[in-house]
């Protein structure tokens, strides 16, 4: 027999809180970022409204069960694929380029909405229900098996990837590698196929750096590379030789952060001017007012929060469930990593917030929505009367 607790019970409270910490964070940062005036618009109330309307979309996420969003999993995953499609073939008036990419519609009364921010979770949706339906199908494991998964998996991730290349983003191509890579080592693909395709992957990547560095000229003369593409490469080596946008944007990073040193200067006494600090370099912000300690604070939130989905993901007794859990960690881990590492210089620079704390609605909808979807994991989960976990406890 199974039953359910009561809904207060079933409600995750410790998520909330977390999102709440969130939320104060992001406040915060972003009001200090803010107060150099070079929009001169009150971004912090404009992230206040998205974070409504990220409340907005968990409460309806909530409502709808796992086994629903597997059946609606392809039909948002074509969804999204159409809004790919359109923001690409969209006029101008309506999707413009900016900064060399057609990412975003503009929505009069709105504002800018990215799509590929919410096609991130419907493709986890679509790999969940790939792997779930596959094991059903072939519940006897063989290479064979595993390597038409892997077939599968690259497929339907080959798709959208490709769409948002052409806008191009490629800091959101690396976040849905990202998505793939991490539902790919959960979904028990044998790694005598996972590591001779990652060896040859991270040979391949190794042998462009060294070219980068080493032989640009061979790359301009038979693969038709300019070597100006490569001034992010350089500019994050040695930002202090490479007059470029990247390369002021780190320098003025890492003197923020480093000027923080162990407690920082305080709230609201920033001393360095960093464009874009509210989106994508508000750890910036953050190192510079509150030293190591307040970073140590923040990195330790994203800590918990992985912590709490990785117990979520152990915790549901639905396959499919547990892979959209690996997905979203994969995501928020990635995001993380890399946002914060490209501001202290241990990665190069790419257009990717940092999750619930920089400015944007299109990112804070898709993340909030990823996060409704944990909270509907919670929510529906079922306790069996006669578990053996249930027996033990007994």
């Amino acid at each position: 027999m199974e039953k359910y607790k009561k809904k207060a019970d079933r409600f995750d409270w410790t998520l909330t809180l977390l999102l709440f910490l969130f939320f104060l964070v992001s406040c915060a940062s972003i009001y200090s970022a803010q107060a150099s005036g070079q929009y001169g618009k009150n971004f912090v109330v404009m992230q206040i409204a998205w974070y409504i309307v990220g409340a907005a979309i968990i409460s309806v996420s909530i409502l709808i069960d796992g086994y629903q969003y597997k059946r609606l999993s392809w039909f948002l995953y074509g969804f999204g694929l159409i809004l790919l499609i359109a923001v690409y073939v969209a006029p101008e008036s309506i999707a413009p380029v900016r900064n060399g990419a057609k990412s975003w519609f503009i929505i009069k009364g709105i504002g800018q909405i990215q799509p590929s921010e919410f096609v991130k979770t419907f493709l986890i949706l679509a790999l969940s229900r790939v792997i779930t339906s596959h094991q059903e199908k072939h519940p006897d494991k063989s290479l064979t098996t595993d390597f038409f998964l892997l077939l599968k998996l690259g497929i339907t991730t080959a798709v959208p990837l490709g769409l948002i290349m052409l806008q191009p983003d490629l800091g959101t191509g690396l976040v849905i590698l990202s998505i793939l890579t991490g539902l790919i080592f959960v979904s028990g693909i044998s790694w005598k196929i996972i590591l001779p395709i990652y060896s040859a992957g991270a040979s391949l990547a190794a042998l462009i750096f060294y070219l980068v560095l080493i032989k640009p000229d061979f790359l301009e003369k038979y693969l038709h590379v300019q070597t100006y593409q490569f001034n992010r490469i350089y500019a994050w080596l040695d930002p202090y030789n490479h007059a470029t946008d990247s390369s002021y944007h780190l320098m003025k990073s890492l003197r923020a952060i480093g000027s923080g040193l162990i407690s920082g200067k305080g709230f609201g006494n920033r001393e360095v001017y960093i464009p874009e600090a509210h989106t994508d370099f508000i750890f910036s912000v953050i190192g510079e007012e509150y030293g190591f300690v307040g970073g140590s604070i923040v990195i330790g939130l994203f800590f918990l929060l992985i912590y709490h989905l990785i117990k979520t993901s152990l915790d549901t007794n639905d396959p499919f469930n547990t892979y959209v859990c690996a997905g979203i960690i994969s995501v928020l881990t990635f995001h993380v990593f890399q946002n914060i590492g490209m501001t202290i210089q241990v990665l190069p620079i790419t257009g990717i917030p940092l999750p619930f704390i920089s400015y944007g609605g299109s990112s804070l909808m898709g993340n909030m929505f990823a996060m409704g979807l944990v909270y509907s994991i919670r929510f529906h989960h079922k306790t069996y009367m006669f578990s053996s976990e249930n027996a033990l406890s007994q």
